[in-house]
């Protein structure tokens, strides 16, 4: 807010001016006091009294200078007199506004309207006494208004028009606001455009802008900045003024053709090319805004192979509808057509667009997979038989090159077989529908020699036959004592693996004194009794023979031994005691086949645990005959108890009197070696070569490499010999015989060091 003295600095037309706008003030407010008068003498509650107080309102212009209070009108009073003093009360009183014992009243500040335009005080009357000499009357000091504010916009303005939109549309309304009084000129504001007014105009009082022309155009100018001007005093020169800037969007409407970016496009596409996939994007130039553009693009005439779909930036997909055969046809030309939807005619490109495109298409020739002549093969084939002809599987190579094809089926546990050359299946093995009604498996169609590969699925359906003998459903027959002739003690019926309707038919095969059986003719058979008088006591045991037909083609029959206990029963028929009856039905083949398969296993299993059995006590008899030096043992013993952690002696074992051999700790064998006759005492490289000579000479024996022979001891052990080899001899003078007599624990020592008598060192090799 400015406070100043507009009084000082007006000078001729300026302070004529301000006059006229106080008198217009003082005017006014006269007015609304005189009406406020007259409501009250109009009013029928209050009553006019005797007035003793004379003045009117006070008047006071805001922003008068206050350098010493200055005068500003007096309280008059009928009572007033020498001895009386006025005193006032109320907005002011006695600072901004001061009053002397006369009535005189001065104002010791300044005011400003904009702050308080009114101020509200009581007049009292008193004498010297203090005592009121008349009643308090309220009075009114009005502030009156200089033009000393400027206009000011408090926010910022901004705004959109559609582009093409006609002259006088509204875009916006501007508004400012003035701290001086809005029933003077110093609060009234006048608009202008100070840039901007070639397109827009404003309304001076409201302050509304509008379109001045119909052509705005987006494409051109998207946006434009205008300058507006508020200025108080009615927009006379002397008002103050204030500026704001306006920015106008232009939005986008659907005023511009979609065109072709050129007039002809080629495209290259592989003949394997999945159908529905996108071929290539057709762009298309629109100037307008996404949002608004929709355009839409066809194949005139319409094509079976290709198509046109709108792509998210609402340009051409060329799509592909059909596959492509670059055997059939290589290449496709046609055209396009782009139209516009909802366009806002006249269009801005009406005089050029491209609407029309020719499109080539070339197809590029690939090695494509071998084609079946059917996505699926459905063959029949009559169970429990050999099928050569179920069939052919036929494909091809649909390139030029036309390669041999080779069938195969890639189950290996497959019934059926193919034909590689020719495709033709047939059944490798006998199929039944009741344990597989329906074959399914691939066959494989492949370029010779190494091409490409493809599949397709065949199914066999298994035709059945009637092969299978129907079975007695059984239920629980029996018969009370109490029975009597003619009852029906039970119902049969009958069930068949076979694929058919039923038609079984129910006979006795023997005939049978107690019991007969009447066919219902619905696959269903009555027991009845043909007498009563059965007892508990009777050790007598009761089965018929029920023959069943299935009525197949050719007819297929069973026959079933059936077995009828004898029951005391109740009133009800509920038995309460029954004596078992032999069961002597009939075993089918299917409850055989189980049956002797398991026996079969059995008997695999007994012949083969006793073939094992029966090698093993081979092992362990063999004769001494069939020893050999087939020896792993060591190269010397070293130095006797000295050297017996050097050596491993556990893996000898004892050889039987009877020269067998034992087995108990492993397949080595072992054999009699006489000690060189040439060695002595710590000569072992002699023995070594004695040995290696008789190996090199002895076309029998095992290669020497292959032995590690304990032929002869150290010549530092003062103990003798322990060597089996040398104490097993016919040469030996110790007889361990006795060693039987010291049980089984020395048994194995007695057979290793026993001689028989009958056979020597000279039956080893």
């Amino acid at each position: 807010m400015m406070k100043q003295s507009a009084w000082r600095q007006m000078t001729g037309p300026e302070m004529w001016m301000g006059l006229f706008a106080l008198a217009l003030t003082l005017s006014l407010t006269m007015a609304e006091h005189m009406d406020q008068r007259e409501a009250l003498q109009t009013s029928p509650v209050l009553h006019r009294h005797k007035r003793e107080w004379l003045w009117n309102n006070l008047y006071v212009e805001e922003e008068r200078p206050t350098d010493k209070q200055y005068y500003l009108g007096k309280l008059k009073s009928t009572k007033s007199g020498d001895r009386t003093h006025y005193v006032i009360e109320g907005d002011g009183a006695n600072t901004i506004f001061k009053v002397d014992e006369k009535g005189h009243i001065y104002v010791a500040e300044r005011l400003d309207r904009e702050v308080k335009s009114k101020y509200h005080l009581r007049a009292k009357l008193f004498d010297t006494s203090n005592n009121l000499v008349e009643k308090v009357e309220e009075f009114v000091i009005l502030v009156t208004d200089i033009n000393d504010n400027d206009p000011v916009f408090t926010k910022s303005f901004n705004a959109s028009i559609k582009e093409r939109s006609k002259r006088g549309t509204k875009v916006i309304e501007v508004t400012a606001t003035d701290a001086d009084d809005p029933t003077t000129a110093n609060g009234e504001l006048a608009y202008t455009l100070l840039e901007g007014g070639d397109f827009f105009n404003i309304d001076s009082t409201t302050g509304i802008i509008t379109t001045k022309y119909e052509n705005l155009d987006r494409e051109t100018q998207s946006s434009y900045v205008v300058v507006v001007q508020a200025q108080d005093l009615r927009g006379l020169k002397q008002g103050g003024t204030a500026t704001t800037s306006v920015t106008i969007a232009v939005s986008d409407i659907n005023d511009n053709i979609a065109t072709f970016t050129k007039s002809s496009y080629v495209f290259s596409v592989k003949e394997d090319m999945k159908r529905g996939q996108r071929i290539d994007t057709i762009v298309l130039e629109d100037r307008d805004e996404i949002q608004n553009k929709d355009p839409i693009v066809t194949i005139e005439p319409p094509s079976d192979i290709f198509e046109m779909e709108r792509s998210q930036t609402k340009d051409g997909n060329l799509m592909l509808k059909q596959g492509l055969d670059y055997e059939t046809k290589s290449s496709y030309t046609f055209f396009v057509h782009v139209k516009e939807n909802h366009l806002q005619s006249p269009a801005d490109n009406k005089d050029n667009p491209v609407i029309k495109a020719q499109v080539t298409i070339q197809v590029l020739d690939v090695d494509e997979q071998p084609e079946f002549s059917k996505s699926i093969y459905n063959f029949n084939v009559i169970e429990e038989m050999m099928v050569n002809n179920i069939g052919v599987v036929s494909a091809r190579d649909p390139d030029k090159a036309n390669k041999a094809i080779r069938y195969s089926i890639e189950d290996k546990n497959s019934p059926i077989g193919i034909n590689p050359v020719t495709g033709q299946l047939f059944t490798v093995r006998k199929l039944d529908r009741e344990l597989v009604a329906n074959h399914m498996f691939q066959v494989k169609a492949k370029e010779e020699p190494n091409g490409l590969e493809s599949f397709v699925n065949v199914n066999i359906l298994v035709i059945d036959i009637n092969d299978n003998k129907p079975e007695l459903s059984i239920e629980e027959i029996f018969v009370c004592e109490n029975d009597m002739a003619g009852m029906v003690i039970g119902t049969i019926s009958a069930t068949d693996k076979d694929d058919h309707l039923p038609a079984f038919s129910f006979t006795l095969v023997k005939p049978n004194g107690n019991f007969s059986v009447i066919d219902n003719n619905d696959n269903t058979s009555n027991i009845v009794l043909k007498h009563g008088g059965f007892s508990l006591e009777d050790s007598r045991d009761y089965v018929i023979e029920i023959g069943i037909s299935d009525g197949g083609r050719p007819p297929m029959s069973s026959i079933t031994s059936l077995p009828i206990k004898v029951c005391r029963c109740d009133n009800k028929r509920i038995h309460t005691q029954c004596k078992a009856a032999q069961l002597k039905m009939g075993v089918g083949v299917y409850t055989l086949i189980p049956i002797l398969c398991i026996l079969t296993i059995l008997v695999i299993v007994i012949l083969i645990a006793m073939r094992k059995r029966h090698q093993k006590d081979a092992l362990v008899t063999l004769g001494k005959s069939e020893i050999h030096e087939q020896l792993v043992t060591y190269d010397e013993e070293g130095g006797g108890e000295m050297d017996t952690n050097g050596y491993d002696v556990s893996i000898l074992t004892s050889a039987r009197n009877d020269g067998s051999m034992s087995m108990r700790q492993g397949p080595s064998l072992y054999a009699m070696v006489k000690k060189p006759p040439t060695a002595c005492k710590g000569d072992m490289a002699v023995m070594i070569e004695v040995k290696k000579d008789e190996a090199d000479h002895d076309r029998d024996g095992i290669p020497y490499d292959t032995l590690h022979i304990y032929g002869y001891e150290g010549p530092e052990s003062l103990a003798g010999s322990l060597s089996s080899l040398d104490s097993s001899s016919t040469g030996s003078s110790l007889d361990y015989d006795f060693l039987n007599d010291w049980g089984p624990r020395f048994r194995t020592l007695a057979e290793l060091y026993g001689v028989d008598g009958s056979e020597g060192s000279d039956s080893l090799y």
